[in-house]
């Protein structure tokens, strides 16, 4: 039997990403192998801190791994193929013949571009979300490279802005982990915004029809979801607004934790805190991000953080165990940015 076609050319993305996220000096020193030797003590800790800080329960040992740039990119356009692989198999059912080829490879260097750029900047991830292997995966990645890197660039202390990215991290898998429904729904989301793509039909009379109105309206025609969200049919961008409310709500309450347990702890957490929110923002990256859609991630770690604190002052900490009751509980999009109207909704 003939294989079957993938709607992303998976091997071309793993090339693009790999090559364009580089290499770092330092990898393969004697630098990175001692990151790597002290990277599961550092995880250890940290574990434990955001357990108490949360409540939420730590069960089980992840696996650590300081990886390359290069090594991340490509772990990732794997996990993003394994991921996706349901969902390519239905829309490949429902339009049999399609995609391949030229597109298939074009999509695949999008992709890797992608996942390129961001292997450049990440720190570290928590990857049963995008799992990797047999399973399940449990694994948290440092990238090893970029911690190096802005370690120097502004002389972090080392031992603390690793265990400040280890914070983060771990909390990232509590979340998933200590919230038993909290994976399946987030694969259910993504399901249902590749599916939402099968039904499409005259997307490109409705696109039409939506860059009239914006430029009617004098408004943008790409919002933070760049061009995903402009191509989005109304049903996937109902689903990317549960899929931002979602990641907002998880970054936010990372965010906070990984400040809050820092600011006690680590000396240099302010200063560690203002350099990469700047980071962030850099402007340098504007339109890239704009048009890729990153900008919406970007958005997240603030939209989020606001959300936690605005709740904490006005209900307390514990006032956010709710939001981990079931998805119901989870704050809309809307609710993230007024968050006022999730307390009344859910007190």
């Amino acid at each position: 039997m003939p294989r079957p076609v993938s709607a992303v050319h998976w091997p071309v993305a793993a090339r693009v990403g790999a090559r364009l996220a580089g290499t770092y000096p330092l990898e393969g020193t004697y630098h990175f192998a001692l990151l790597a030797r002290q990277a599961p003590g550092v995880i250890a800790r940290a574990a434990a801190l955001v357990a108490e800080e949360t409540g939420l329960p730590w069960s089980g040992e992840p696996a650590v791994a300081v990886v390359t740039r290069a090594e991340w990119a490509r772990a990732n356009v794997a996990g993003f193929g394994r991921l996706l692989a349901p969902a390519e198999a239905r829309l490949a059912a429902a339009r049999p013949g399609r995609p391949g080829g030229l597109s298939s490879r074009l999509l695949g260097a999008e992709v890797g571009a992608l996942v390129g750029f961001l292997a450049r900047r990440v720190l570290g991830q928590y990857e049963m979300v995008v799992p990797s292997g047999d399973g399940e995966g449990d694994t948290v990645m440092l990238v090893g490279g970029n911690l190096l890197a802005l370690e120097r660039r502004y002389q972090f202390r080392p031992a603390e802005f690793r265990l400040w990215v280890a914070l983060h991290e771990c909390t990232h898998r509590l979340q998933f982990t200590a919230v038993p429904w909290m994976r399946p729904y987030f694969l259910s989301l993504v399901s249902r915004l590749v599916e939402a793509s099968v039904a499409d039909r005259g997307r490109a009379g409705r696109l039409a029809g939506e860059l009239r109105n914006a430029a009617r309206r004098g408004r943008p025609l790409l919002d933070e979801t760049g061009l995903m969200g402009l191509l989005a049919t109304p049903a996937q961008r109902e689903v990317l607004d549960r899929v931002q409310a979602l990641m907002s709500f998880l970054e936010g309450h990372g965010h906070v934790v990984m400040d809050r347990i820092g600011g006690r702890i680590l000396v240099t957490q302010h200063r560690m805190s203002r350099v990469l929110k700047a980071r962030r923002g850099d402007p340098r990256h504007a339109a890239f991000l704009r048009i890729t859609g990153l900008e919406m991630k970007m958005q997240q770690y603030e939209q989020g953080e606001r959300f936690i604190l605005a709740v904490e002052r006005r209900a307390g900490f514990g006032a956010l165990d709710r939001a981990w009751e079931g998805p119901d509980n989870l704050p809309t999009l809307e609710e993230i940015r007024e968050p006022e109207r999730w307390m009344q909704r859910v007190a």
